[in-house]
């Protein structure tokens, strides 16, 4: 499967402006880890998520298959990051305790990866996936960003976008799955910042690089009128999908 690099080519905007996530979902992963030696963080990204982990893992391996990206990873002593397909990596047989992967799921080769998370776990080693839907404000803005989603950007989202659509409920997970909670991400953003998310979306990438024109000049006028003072901060909430399973029990 051909590696879909959707991210590089902006990865100190990912870095700046992609919400991390909330102290209480990587609580509720850790009650299900039954040994804290080894994790894996796959397609890593900006290293949000390994310098999560790092704080409670004795080491953290991290890989992403775009170089740019690890090159604005967060860094931390026992964190090793490294280059290389989340497919096939250089990771010891039976080694890992859990295997993260955020926002990320959705694009990967699903059989040949979960081989491989199979290959490198330890025996009662724990799986977590989970990706973001789209965000929340107030009724008004709501629907500007619906509408720019559901019908300016449409044609140009990838494809396997759909799984996150819809919530994950679809997307292969070979697994027995550990029952969640709900869990949300909660931010207070000036009209700045929510631009600046919104400019991230693969999405929106794509349609200048096809168009060679910014989508976001079509709403900007729009969201400027409902938002009043742009330097007001507002309440921004996205749900949280995630999948946990125990690798070796499914």
């Amino acid at each position: 499967m051909e590696f879909k690099n959707h991210f590089s080519f902006h990865s100190s905007e990912y870095r700046r402006y992609r919400p991390d996530y909330p102290a209480e979902l990587y609580a509720f992963i850790f009650t299900q880890v039954s040994r804290f030696e080894c994790a894996w963080d796959a397609a890593t990204g900006n290293g949000q998520v390994a310098l999560a982990l790092a704080r409670k893992f004795k080491q953290v391996y991290a890989n992403d298959a775009s170089m740019k990206q690890l090159e604005n990873a967060a860094r931390n002593g026992n964190i090793e990051y490294f280059v290389s397909r989340v497919e096939y990596t250089p990771l010891p047989d039976g080694s890992i305790d859990l295997v993260s992967i955020a926002q990320a799921l959705h694009w990967f080769d699903h059989e040949e990866f979960y081989r491989e998370v199979r290959r490198v776990s330890e025996q009662n080693a724990v799986i977590a996936a989970w990706a973001y839907g789209l965000l929340s404000i107030d009724p008004d803005t709501d629907r500007i960003i619906r509408r720019f989603n559901d019908e300016i950007v449409a044609p140009f989202w990838p494809q396997e976008r759909a799984y996150v659509d819809r919530k994950y409920e679809t997307i292969p997970f070979p697994f027995k799955k550990i029952v969640t909670p709900q869990f949300f991400i909660l931010r207070d953003w000036s009209l700045h910042e929510l631009l600046g998310y919104i400019s991230t979306w693969s999405g929106v990438r794509r349609y200048m690089m096809q168009t060679v024109s910014d989508p976001l000049h079509e709403i900007n006028d729009e969201l400027a009128a409902v938002w009043g003072n742009p330097e007001t901060k507002k309440h921004v909430t996205w749900p949280i999908y995630l999948l946990m399973g125990k690798v070796h029990d499914s």
